[in-house]
């Protein structure tokens, strides 16, 4: 896919992110078998194609709700400052409670809102992420559960943009700048 200024080239396809939607789910089922009703948490926006997917294949009642924190703005790197912009609707306290994240990236941004999600509370708390990138990571923060690992790459798709756009893609595809 090409745009006025870079391209897109799919790193993972629809149908491999679907495949591990249902294993992740099956997985987190399992985990939380035992619980009355699991408040999924996603991290807006680039989650919500991932929650909408990963929910309807829990095993589960589920409650959902949102929480948006942003430390990239329009850029491509994180700011390293964290901020909430939509914080949660509902209370966790004394609830199981999954958090979904796109991606980890520097750490950051999961690290402050798993940080403040634990003061409030939660009986147990876990987080799945789609994407893991390690080899970013400057904050000690892990996943319990996450979909791929992938290389230092700027990857867009399946909710994650680039300056608000190519959330649409049904793909994750990474960024390149063709040399001018």
């Amino acid at each position: 896919m090409t745009h006025a200024d870079y391209v897109i080239d799919q790193m993972i396809s629809a149908k491999s992110i679907a495949a591990r939607v249902e294993e992740l789910a099956t997985e987190i089922s399992s985990h939380f078998r035992d619980t009355d009703k699991l408040v999924v948490v996603g991290l807006l926006r680039g989650s919500f194609v991932f929650i909408a997917d990963l929910v309807r294949e829990l095993d589960l009642p589920v409650e959902v709700d949102f929480l948006e924190a942003s430390s990239y703005g329009s850029a491509m790197q994180s700011s390293r400052e964290v901020r909430i912009i939509k914080d949660l609707s509902g209370e966790i306290a004394r609830r199981d409670v999954l958090v979904v994240e796109d991606i980890v990236d520097t750490g950051f941004t999961l690290h402050h809102v798993v940080g403040l999600l634990r003061a409030r509370g939660p009986a147990r708390l876990e987080v799945c992420a789609l994407l893991d990138k390690p080899s970013r990571r400057e904050v000690d923060i892990r996943a319990t559960w996450t979909g791929f690992e992938i290389p230092d790459e700027f990857v867009v798709g399946y909710g994650i943009d680039y300056a608000q756009r190519n959330r649409n893609l049904p793909f994750i595809g990474k960024v390149r700048f063709p040399e001018a």
